[in-house]
C-alpha cells in the first residue's frame, strides 16, 4: 500500500486523548477539528526537562535518507518499550509538497496523522508567517513613497523581498512600482519561499510572545542615503507582525499511526535557515515527556549543527544522544554508483561510500554527543549490504542497528531505542558549541568549514568581503553563523561525494538575520525560491466529491 492508503486505515484517536498522554487538560486545547489543536506555552517547565534526543542523517541522496520516518519510528518504539515520548517536527512546506519531494509526514506505519492536513494548509502557520514577512515589505514600500515619516531609505540597500508558499522560479527577480508615481517608487525586488523567511527562523528561534516581538524589530532592512542602518523596529512594523503571529507561535499537536503523541511547528529551510521545528514545540515535548525526539534538516554537516550551534546554544538546550540514519543507497552514492543504479547490489561502492558516516560520526562527536547508527531498510537492500554497514560500525565501537520503521512502525526500532537509552543514559549533560559567539566572523565560518567539512581552506568573493565589513561595522559580529550550502556533500560543490578533501569553500555573499541572531554566508548556488519540475507532484494530487484527496505521499 501507498503511505496513504496506509493511513486511510487507521482509526484516528479523538486529540484529547493524545492530549491526555501528555498530561494536558482538555480544556487548554484550541482544537482544529477533531483531530488537530494547538496548545498553550504555559506547559514550559524549564526545571523538569527530559531527555532530548537528535536525529539526523549521513549526506542524503535528492530523495531522502527517512530522517522523519525514523523520528517518528524512535518515537513509537521508546513508548513500546515503557518510555513516555514524543516526536517533535517541523511543518511541511507547500513548495516540496507541490514540487519534486512530495509530503513529509513520514511513511508506511511511521507517519504522522491527519497527513494531509499537516502535509496542505494544517493550522495556518505558514499563511501567518507569509503575511508577518509581507506586511513589513508594503511597509518598507510605503515608507519610500511616503511624504511623511519617511526614513530616507535608499531602495538600492533595501535586502528584505516578499514570501509566498509555493515554489515558483518566475516570482525571483521582479521589479516593483511600475505605472506611475502612484504605485511607488520602481525598484528590483523578488520573492523567497516562506521557509526560507527569516520570520520563520525568528518564530522557530523565540521563547515567548515578548521575545518574538524584540526579535522582529531587529530585522536588518537596509540604510538610509547617510549610511544609517534601518531595521524594523524603526518602522514600528514589529508590534503588528507579532500580532499576526498571536496564534502561529503555539505548537500544534496531532498523532502518529501508533497513537504517540507528534508536535509539529514551524519549518525553516535547513540550507538557508536552522532546519529544525521551534524551540517553543521542543520545549514542551521536553516538559511533558522522559524522551524528545526531534530531527534536523539534511545531513548533520548542516541542519545538525545549526541545530546545536544555533537552536540549543540560543534555547540552552542540551540533547543527550544523536541518531545517524544511514541507508544502503546513499552509501552506494557516495562510493560512486550512479543514481539510476543505486538499487542494485554493489558492496565495493558502500565500502567506498562508508567514509561519508565516519565523517558524520566524527562530526557528532565533537559536540561531546553520543551517536547511534540507524541503518534504515530499504526493500532493495540485501543482507550483505546491511551487514557490511552493520560490521564496520561495530568494528570503529559505533552502536548500531538494522531498523524497518516503514514496514513495522516501533517494531522495527525497539533494538535502536533500547540503544538510544543507553546512550542517553550514559551521555554527558552539557554538549559542547563548535565556536564561541566571541570569535571573529571569518574564525567562525573557518571553524565549521576545516572541522565538519573538512574544508583546507576557506575563499572570499569580494563583494562577500565587502559584506564582512558591513558586519562588523553594525556590530553584529557576535551573532552566530548559519552556513547555507548544499545538502548533497560536505563540501560546498555538490559533485564532490564521499569524503572529500583538499577542497576550498567559497563564501560568494554573507546575509544578515539579524533578528534570528545569525548571519548567513553563501556557498555556491543555494536557492531561496525552488522552481517546479517538468513534473511536478502537484499532477497527482485530486479530490473527490466526498472531500477525500488522493495522490499525496
Amino acid at each position: 500500500m501507498t503511505d496513504q492508503e496506509i493511513a486511510r486505515t487507521i482509526k484516528l484517536r479523538p486529540i484529547g486523548e493524545i492530549a491526555s498522554k501528555l498530561g494536558i487538560d482538555a480544556g487548554d486545547l484550541e482544537l482544529y477539528g477533531k483531530y488537530k489543536a494547538k496548545l498553550p506555552l504555559k506547559y514550559i517547565d524549564r526545571n523538569k526537562f527530559g531527555k532530548l534526543i537528535l536525529v539526523s542523517a549521513i549526506s542524503p541522496t535528492p530523495a531522502g535518507e527517512g530522517k522523519t520516518t525514523v523520528s517518528i519510528g524512535l518515537s513509537q518504539a521508546l513508548n513500546r518499550i515503557g518510555k513516555r515520548s514524543a516526536v517533535v517536527l517541523r511543518e511541511p512546506s507547500l513548495g516540496p509538497v507541490f514540487g519534486i519531494k512530495g509530503g513529509a509526514t513520514g511513511g508506511g506505519y511511521s507517519q504522522v496523522l491527519p497527513m494531509e492536513d499537516i502535509n496542505l494548509h494544517f493550522t495556518g502557520d505558514f499563511a501567518a508567517i507569509e503575511k508577518a514577512h509581507n506586511l513589513l515589505s508594503a511597509l518598507i514600500d510605503n515608507n519610500i513613497q511616503s511624504k511623511n515619516n519617511n526614513l530616507n531609505l535608499d531602495p538600492r540597500t533595501i535586502s528584505w523581498k516578499r514570501v509566498m508558499d509555493m515554489n515558483d522560479r518566475a516570482l525571483r527577480d521582479i521589479v516593483v512600482g511600475l505605472g506611475g508615481t502612484g504605485n511607488g517608487i520602481p525598484r528590483e525586488t523578488g520573492f523567497d519561499i516562506t521557509a526560507a523567511s527569516e520570520v520563520m527562523a525568528i518564530l522557530c528561534l523565540s521563547k515567548d510572545r515578548e521575545d518574538l516581538k524584540e526579535r522582529l524589530g531587529n530585522i536588518f532592512i537596509g540604510f538610509t542615503f547617510e549610511k544609517k542602518p534601518i531595521y524594523a523596529r524603526d518602522l514600528k512594523a514589529n508590534g503588528a507582525m507579532a500580532a499576526l503571529l498571536k496564534d502561529a507561535i503555539k505548537p500544534n499537536l496531532v498523532q502518529t499511526i501508533e497513537g504517540t503523541p507528534a508536535i509539529i511547528h514551524g519549518g525553516p529551510f535547513a540550507n538557508i535557515a536552522q532546519g529544525t521545528n521551534s524551540v517553543i514545540a521542543t520545549q514542551t515535548a521536553m516538559s511533558l515527556t522522559d524522551y524528545t525526539v526531534t530531527e534536523a534538516g539534511f545531513g548533520f554537516d548542516l541542519g545538525a549543527e545549526k541545530f546545536l550551534d544555533i537552536k540549543c546554544r540560543s534555547a540552552k538546550l542540551s540533547p543527550n544522544a544523536a541518531v545517524l540514519v544511514a541507508t544502503v543507497r546513499a552509501l552506494k552514492y557516495h562510493g560512486g554508483k550512479s543514481l539510476k543504479d543505486i538499487k542494485e547490489p554493489d558492496v565495493n561502492a558502500l565500502s567506498k561510500g562508508i567514509e561519508n558516516l565516519q565523517k558524520h560520526v566524527e562530526n557528532i562527536r565533537l559536540f561531546s554527543l553520543a551517536p547511534v547508527v540507524a541503518i534504515n531498510k530499504f526493500v532493495t537492500d540485501t543482507q550483505e549490504e546491511l551487514d557490511f554497514i552493520k560490521t564496520y560500525c561495530e568494528g570503529k565501537n559505533i552502536p548500531v542497528s538494522i531498523i524497518d520503521v516503514w514496514a513495522k512502525g516501533g517494531e522495527g526500532a525497539e533494538e535502536l531505542a533500547r540503544m538510544v537509552v543507553d546512550a542517553a543514559e550514559d551521555c554527558c549533560p552539557n554538549f559542547l558549541p563548535l565556536y564561541p559567539l566571541t570569535d571573529s566572523v571569518e574564525k567562525k565560518i573557518e571553524t565549521i568549514a576545516k572541522k565538519i567539512y573538512g574544508a583546507e581552506a576557506v575563499d572570499y568573493t569580494a563583494k562577500a568581503k565587502n559584506h564582512l565589513a558591513k558586519i562588523e561595522r553594525l556590530g553584529l559580529g557576535n551573532l552566530a553563523i548559519c552556513m547555507a550550502k548544499t545538502q548533497k556533500s560536505l563540501s560546498d560543490n555538490p559533485e564532490l561525494l564521499g569524503r572529500p578533501k583538499d577542497f576550498v569553500v567559497t563564501v560568494r555573499e554573507i546575509e544578515i538575520a539579524a533578528g534570528a541572531g545569525f548571519i548567513v554566508p553563501i556557498t555556491g548556488e543555494i536557492m531561496r525560491m525552488p522552481g517546479l519540475p517538468e513534473e511536478p507532484s502537484s499532477i497527482r494530487i485530486d479530490i473527490d466529491n466526498e472531500g477525500n484527496i488522493t495522490g499525496l505521499f
